[in-house]
């Protein structure tokens, strides 16, 4: 998230300073990279803002594509959501969006598929992006061809307020360890689950998820096979991202566990038996950034100067290119001498129409901080959705005036 903003507001014409206390804590090098408001069951104000992002992604992905002079890996590959029962899946939330499949039309898009599903979904709108090994490298390639500057190894330990509660600055200590102010008017926090660390006030707690990837062959599944509490996604050179626990009693506990690689190895067993024979690559874990409805915290926060684009929960890939473009146009209706001259499209852009200023306004207010203290109409639909996938935490990213 903090790579995906960084880049919006480079290409906005901002000066950006990205500080990063541990590169590998952020989402983009940890989650499996799945496109999918319609698969995840999503509802609500944050379908409609997965929906949108999702519109988006091609347009982006091509122009950091462009940018930084490498592939990112994107793939309309469809997911497949199996079900044990039709009335299982004809009650699922995002049922319309998707093409009712029987048994045979689940062998059809997932060869092998295990034998207790009678029945799934296919939604052919979605998708996945390789963002561990190719997104986040071409963001960070693109964003500094644009200028931004990089502290990698930094970690923010506080926020520096004026006389008047404005944001001031931020102390950090270096990888070296030394102790720095670094002055600004204006930053994001995107720390992801450790967001609240920096701001108590935010309704934010982590969620760990442990993760492994398989070396199946090339074509063995082309469908991306998101199961309940376990997730395949299909990489183009056959390797296979299996997720994702659901951890929230681990706090920030790290490393893997028997009884989480135990989880991910019966998932795999349920869905595709035949990949519980592929060789494993790599196990690895993370800290999802949840609040009490799933919903990202998005807007300003209560510090003036300091934006918030936090709490994408399993969804921060998928809402990289919106929440980029929403923290841009926050940015640039605050301080209107940075907004990019007429006829430039933004970083995010996709060629077409940008969101209108209702519609930002609507999202900002949907996905406001301090939505769960006053209830306001609008927010996220209440009822429980299923928990069939993770995304993790991204980075710290300061925009100095």
């Amino acid at each position: 998230m903090g790579l995906a903003i960084a880049y919006e507001l480079a290409g906005r014409g901002r000066a950006v300073t990205v500080l990063s206390r541990r590169r590998s804590e952020a989402a983009g090098f940890v989650a499996a990279g799945m496109l999918a408001p319609h698969a995840e069951g999503l509802g609500g104000p944050l379908l409609e803002l997965g929906q949108r992002s999702l519109e988006r992604i091609p347009g982006w992905v091509a122009r950091i594509e462009s940018d930084s002079g490498l592939g990112c890996g994107l793939r309309p590959s469809g997911i497949v959501v199996p079900f044990r029962s039709v009335a299982e899946r004809d009650a699922y939330p995002t049922a319309p969006y998707g093409q009712p499949l029987d048994r045979r039309g689940l062998e059809r898009e997932i060869p092998g598929i295990g034998a207790d599903w009678p029945v799934g979904l296919l939604f052919a709108q979605d998708g996945q992006i390789d963002n561990r090994r190719r997104l986040m490298r071409a963001l960070e390639r693109a964003c500094v061809g644009l200028g931004v500057a990089f502290q990698e190894g930094a970690e923010v330990l506080a926020l520096r307020r004026d006389g008047a509660g404005e944001l001031s600055g931020v102390e950090l200590r270096t990888a070296e360890g030394e102790q720095q102010l670094l002055s600004c008017r204006e930053a994001v926090l995107a720390c992801g689950a450790w967001s609240a660390q920096l701001l108590p006030e935010l309704p934010l707690f982590p969620v760990k998820g442990q993760m492994l990837s398989l070396q199946g062959p090339r074509q063995a599944l082309e469908r991306v096979v998101f199961g309940p509490g376990t997730y395949l996604v299909p990489r183009e050179d056959g390797l296979l991202v299996v997720g994702a626990t659901s951890e929230p009693q681990a706090g920030f506990r790290e490393g893997l566990t028997p009884d989480g690689q135990r989880t991910l190895q019966s998932g795999i067993a349920a869905l595709l038996p035949a990949a519980s024979c592929w060789p494993p690559m790599e196990r690895w874990w993370g800290f999802r950034p949840c609040t009490p409805d799933e919903g990202p915290l998005l807007g300003a926060s209560s510090v003036t100067g300091l934006w918030l684009a936090t709490g994408h929960h399993r969804n921060g890939v998928l809402l990289a290119a919106i929440t980029a473009e929403l923290l841009g146009s926050c940015l640039a209706e605050q301080g209107g001498a940075h907004t990019v001259p007429a006829g430039q499209a933004s970083a995010t852009g996709s060629g077409g129409e940008g969101l209108s200023p209702e519609e930002r306004r609507r999202f900002i207010e949907a996905f406001r901080w301090d939505r769960f203290q006053q209830g306001p109409p609008g927010t996220q639909d209440s009822g429980e959705r299923p928990q069939r996938s993770a995304q993790l935490p991204a980075p710290w990213s300061g925009a100095p005036a």
